[in-house]
C-alpha cells in the first residue's frame, strides 16, 4: 500500500481503478520538408487552426450549457492562445525559414510556451501551461490524423491519474465513468481544479512525482476532503473505505429526509447553514440541498478565461441570477478577491515576488476605483431584487474599510441620482482573514453590520504557511490553537457588539470543526453546497451543551494534532455515523 499527500481541490471520496494517462506520447519527432512544400505545409497548419477553433467554440458552448457560461469561458481563453498573432508568426517562420513540418513546428513552439508558463513565479501564469497543451493537442490531432492519447475511451469506475490534466480533458470526462482525479502537478487555482469542482469530481492535485509507483488497473482511493491518495490499499484500508461507502449510501436516504428541516441542535439552538458558491448555476444546488442562503458568493469567476474586464451589465446579470434563484434567501456578495496569484486581471498589477502579501483583494479594488465602482453598481442594482449583502475581503486597516464604504456610498448616490432605487438597508460586512483584523476588530465592528471569518487565509497568514506549497502544506492546520484563539476573539467582540459572525472557510465543511465552531458561539456557517446535508445531520444529533464542552476542551489543548484528534474522537462518540460516512 502506498499513501500520498497532495492538495485537496474537489471534495468527496472515490474508490476505483487507476487509469494512468501519460501525455508524453505527444512528442513529435524532428521532421523537415522540401522547399517546394512550404506553402502546402503552411496551408495544412492554417486548416488545422480553423478546425481547432471550431472545436474550441464547440467546447465553449457545450461546457457553458452544462456548467455555466464562465466555465465555458475557459475555452474562449484557449481560442485567444490559438489565434495569437505572435505565436502564429513563429509557426510560419519555422515552416518557411527552417523547413519544419507543421507537426514539428507546433510541437516545438507549444512545448516552449508551456515550459515558459510553468516556470513563471506566478501560480496563475504557471497553471496556464495546461491551456497551451490543450491547444497543442487539438492541432496535432488534426495534423497527424491520430488522436493524441486522449481520455475518450474510458473504462467504468476510473480514477484518472496523470502528471497533469488540461481543462479541456477534464471537462470532456464522462461523469458516469470518472470517479476521481489525481495529478502530480497543479494547484487549487488552476482551471483544471475549478472544472473538477464544478463537475463535483473528487480531486487531489500537487501530489508530486509518483506515477512511477502506479500502473493502470491498480486499486486507488482518492480522498478529496483530506488531499490523500491511497494506491493498492491493504485489506483493512480497503474494508474501511468500502464500509464508509455503504454507510454513505444508507445515510444518503436519512439526509434526504431532513433536507427541509432546520439545522437546529436537539435542544433547539439554530445554526444557519449558508452556501459558498463560485458560479451562478450553483444556486440550484444550494436550494436542492436545503441551504439557508448564500454566505459567500465569490465573484472572481467573472474573470475566469477572459482577458477583458467584465462590464457592469455582465456583473449584474450574474448576481441577479443568483439572487432570483435563491428565492428571497440572503445572498452575501464578496467584492473582488483578485490578485497576481489569482485568475485574470494580471494587467492591473506588476508581477510580484510574493503575491499573497501584495496588491490583492480590497487593496487591488481600492487601487483601481473604476473597477471597484463597476462591481459596486452591479451589486447595488441586484440588491433591488432581494436580500443582498456586501462583504469586503481581506480588510486589514480602518482606512481600507472606510475607503471601501465611501466608494460604496458614492456609487449608491450616483444610482439614486440616475433614478435607480437602492434599498437603504443593504448590510455591509468584512472578512476577517488576517490577524490584524482580529486585533483591531473592536474598532472595525462599529462601522460594519457583520463579519465573516475566512479561515483559509486566516490560517495561512497566522501560521505563515502557503497552503498551495506542498513543501509546507503539512503545517497548514485550521485547528491550530493560534487560529482557534483568533476565531474565539472575533466571535467575542462581534457578540459583545450584537453583530453576527459567520465562518466561511474550508474548516467549517468538516462536521467535527462545525460542532466546535457552534460551541464557540458561531451561529452561521457558510460551506460547500455538497457539505450541507451532512452538517445538518451532525448539528441535529447533538445539544449545544455538548458543542460548548467540545470547544472548552479544544481551546485548552496545545497543538493542532491534539485538537484534531480530540475533535475526531468527540465526533465519533456523538455522531458515529458521520465519522463512518466521511
Amino acid at each position: 500500500m502506498l499513501e500520498l499527500q497532495g492538495i485537496a481541490v474537489s471534495p468527496g471520496v472515490a474508490f476505483g481503478r487507476a487509469l494512468v494517462f501519460d501525455r508524453e506520447g505527444y512528442r513529435i519527432t524532428r521532421c523537415l520538408v522540401k522547399p517546394g512544400e512550404y506553402e502546402s505545409e503552411w496551408n495544412r497548419l492554417i486548416e488545422a487552426v480553423r478546425v481547432a477553433k471550431t472545436k474550441l467554440e464547440s467546447n465553449q458552448l457545450s461546457t457553458a450549457a452544462t456548467l455555466g457560461d464562465h466555465l465555458g469561458g475557459i475555452f474562449s481563453a484557449q481560442q485567444q492562445i490559438l489565434l495569437d498573432p505572435h505565436l502564429q508568426s513563429e509557426l510560419e517562420n519555422l515552416i518557411r525559414k527552417k523547413s519544419y513540418s507543421a507537426e514539428y513546428a507546433v510541437s516545438e513552439v507549444f512545448t516552449r510556451y508551456a515550459a515558459a508558463f510553468r516556470k513563471s513565479p506566478s501560480s496563475f501564469l504557471a497553471e496556464r501551461a495546461n491551456d497551451v497543451r490543450d491547444v497543442e493537442r487539438l492541432l496535432l490531432e488534426h495534423l497527424t490524423g491520430q488522436p493524441m492519447a486522449t481520455l475518450t475511451q474510458l473504462p467504468h469506475e476510473a480514477i484518472v491519474v496523470s502528471h497533469d490534466l488540461t481543462p479541456g480533458e477534464t471537462a470532456a470526462f464522462d461523469r458516469s465513468k470518472v470517479l476521481g482525479i489525481c495529478t502530480e502537478a497543479g494547484g487549487p487555482g488552476g482551471h483544471t481544479a475549478i472544472v473538477a469542482r464544478g463537475m463535483e469530481i473528487p480531486a487531489v492535485v500537487g501530489v508530486g512525482n509518483f506515477l512511477h509507483n502506479i500502473r493502470s488497473g491498480d486499486e486507488v482511493i482518492i480522498d478529496g476532503h483530506l488531499g490523500r491518495i491511497i494506491v493498492s490499499p491493504d485489506a483493512s484500508t480497503r474494508d474501511r473505505y468500502l464500509e464508509r461507502r455503504l454507510f454513505r449510501q444508507s445515510i444518503a436516504t436519512q439526509l434526504e429526509e431532513i433536507r427541509d428541516l432546520p439545522a437546529s441542535t436537539s435542544d433547539g439552538v439554530r445554526i444557519e447553514l449558508m452556501a459558498n458558491v463560485e458560479f451562478p448555476h450553483e444556486a440550484a444546488a444550494c436550494i436542492a440541498r436545503g441551504a439557508d442562503g448564500v454566505g459567500l458568493y465569490r465573484t472572481e469567476f467573472l474573470y475566469l478565461g477572459h482577458s477583458n474586464e467584465p462590464s457592469e451589465e455582465e456583473h449584474y446579470q450574474a448576481y441577479a441570477r443568483v439572487v432570483r434563484d435563491m428565492q428571497n434567501r440572503p445572498v452575501v456578495i464578496r467584492t473582488l478577491d483578485l490578485g497576481a496569484d489569482k485568475m485574470g486581471m494580471t494587467h492591473l498589477t506588476e508581477p510580484e515576488n510574493n503575491p499573497f502579501l501584495g496588491l490583492r483583494s480590497i487593496r487591488l479594488s481600492l487601487r483601481n476605483p473604476a473597477l471597484f465602482r463597476i462591481q459596486a453598481r452591479a451589486i447595488l442594482r441586484a440588491a433591488c431584487l432581494g436580500d443582498v449583502r456586501v462583504m469586503f475581503p481581506m480588510i486589514t486597516t480602518l482606512d481600507e474599510l472606510r475607503s471601501a464604504r465611501f466608494l460604496l456610498r458614492s456609487v449608491a448616490e450616483d444610482l439614486a441620482s440616475e433614478g435607480d432605487y437602492i434599498p437603504c438597508a443593504v448590510q455591509v460586512g468584512m472578512m476577517v482573514e488576517v490577524p490584524a483584523a482580529v486585533l483591531m476588530l473592536d474598532r472595525f465592528i462599529e462601522e460594519i453590520d457583520f463579519v465573516s471569518i475566512g479561515t483559509n487565509d486566516l490560517t495561512q497568514y497566522t501560521l505563515a504557511v502557503d497552503r498551495s506549497n506542498e513543501s509546507v502544506a503539512d503545517l497548514y492546520q485550521a485547528c491550530d490553537p493560534a487560529v482557534l484563539r483568533l476565531i474565539q476573539r472575533t466571535q467575542q467582540i462581534a457578540s459583545e457588539n450584537h453583530k453576527s459572525t459567520s465562518v466561511c472557510g474550508e474548516m467549517s465543511n468538516n462536521p467535527a470543526y462545525a460542532l466546535l465552531l457552534a460551541g464557540m458561539g458561531i451561529r452561521t456557517l457558510s460551506i460547500a453546497p455538497a457539505a450541507i446535508p451532512i452538517l445538518k445531520k451532525a448539528i441535529r444529533s447533538v445539544t449545544i451543551g455538548q458543542c460548548e464542552a467540545m470547544a472548552w476542551r479544544a481551546l485548552r489543548l496545545s497543538t493542532a494534532r491534539e485538537v484534531d484528534a480530540f475533535l475526531m474522537n468527540q465526533l465519533a462518540g456523538l455522531v458515529p455515523e458521520i465519522v463512518l460516512q466521511a
